[in-house]
């Protein structure tokens, strides 16, 4: 890793940045058809021109930039440019939010093992990391997507996916991006808040240990895990609290002091479930944490503007403002302030 060890100032500095100042990532790296199946849904058009207009609205909204340290970006939207013809990534780099890309090819049947997946989109990485750091990328993401069910995840899709996590790392701060790593149990499934916090330890076992193998720098690196959570289908949904002491409880025993950062995905929350839990954690644990726990949402803050913008160029400022305040809630949650009662209010008031 001789590569990373060349670079090492420039992550540290640019994952501290990610985590600084109490704020959050935003993604928005959907691909193209999670996108347009988004828009679907709403009755926007599935053109390249509606995805285009959607980001500049989510770029663009003032004030962004108090609450959001970074956004990751999709292929197609590092291309994209503003009506005015100004590059997105302008935008974003003026407004001092660090831009980040996703590079993973998507998650695929892992043969000879029904149910269960791999992401794919190593080969070929090292010449696209170059292509998106002189683009003005500083960091990347890759998704691992693990399914729960009877009998799944198998020891083979968790060492799989470990390690090709840890390759695509690697290959980040060779280039000198940050890599996020994700490794995302997924909600979907009646399993209980015990059982995801076993596969979660599990699978975040793995991934450290393959990281370590491939001389991977913690302090260069962003961890993006699911919250530990029951199933969607459970009969019992866990509180808030209980919650939080079983997520934090889990990662306290596998994620390393060293690693720069926990910013955990939304993965199917509600906006004000998601933001109520993040605030929980740093509520009760934030003192005494080696690492902070910041947010990573994507749905959970883009929805509700996206259900009011539907398209409609006359609605991109009420938009806007129903996005300004997901991030002001989340950037609340970050420092242990939020409350539902925040949401009745059209701009909630943050402490600096």
């Amino acid at each position: 890793m001789d590569g990373a060890r060349m670079n090492t100032p420039q992550l540290v500095e640019t994952a501290h940045r990610m985590m600084a100042d109490g704020k959050g990532l935003l993604a928005m790296d959907e691909s193209t058809p999670t996108c347009n199946e988004r828009f679907a849904a709403l009755g926007i058009a599935q053109t390249e021109a509606a995805r285009r207009s959607w980001r500049e609205l989510i770029i663009t909204t003032q004030g962004l930039a108090d609450n959001i340290s970074g956004v990751i970006l999709y292929d197609e939207t590092i291309h994209q440019r503003c009506a005015d013809g100004t590059p997105f990534v302008n935008v974003l780099n003026d407004a001092g939010i660090v831009v980040g890309i996703k590079v993973d090819a998507g998650a695929k049947a892992l043969a000879g093992h029904k149910g269960e997946k791999i992401t794919e989109g190593l080969d070929g990485l090292r010449e696209r990391l170059q292509a998106y750091s002189a683009l003005g990328a500083r960091f990347a993401k890759w998704r691992a997507v693990i399914s729960m069910g009877d009998g799944i995840p198998g020891a083979a899709c968790i060492a799989a996916n470990a390690h090709a996590l840890a390759r695509y790392a690697a290959l980040c701060q060779e280039a000198g991006l940050v890599p996020i790593v994700e490794p995302e149990v997924l909600m979907t499934g009646d399993h209980t808040l015990q059982r995801c916090a076993d596969v979660s330890t599990q699978l975040l076992h793995e991934v450290f240990e393959q990281l370590y193998v491939q001389g991977v720098m913690l302090e260069g690196m962003i961890l993006k895990p699911n919250m530990v959570l029951p199933g969607l289908d459970c009969k019992y949904q866990d509180s808030v609290d209980d919650v939080a002491d079983v997520c934090v409880t889990a990662l306290l025993r596998v994620v390393p002091a060293a690693v720069a950062g926990i910013a955990f995905l939304s993965g199917g929350q509600s906006a004000e479930l998601a933001s109520a839990r993040l605030n929980a954690m740093n509520r009760r644990f934030n003192s005494t944490l080696p690492w902070p726990l910041t947010f990573s949402f994507a749905r959970a803050i883009q929805q509700p503007a996206l259900e009011l913008w539907r398209g409609d160029p006359g609605k991109v400022a009420q938009a806007q403002r129903a996005l300004l305040h997901r991030t002001l809630c989340n950037r609340a949650a970050r420092q242990g302030d939020y409350s539902l009662a925040m949401e009745n209010r059209t701009t909630p008031i943050i402490d600096a």
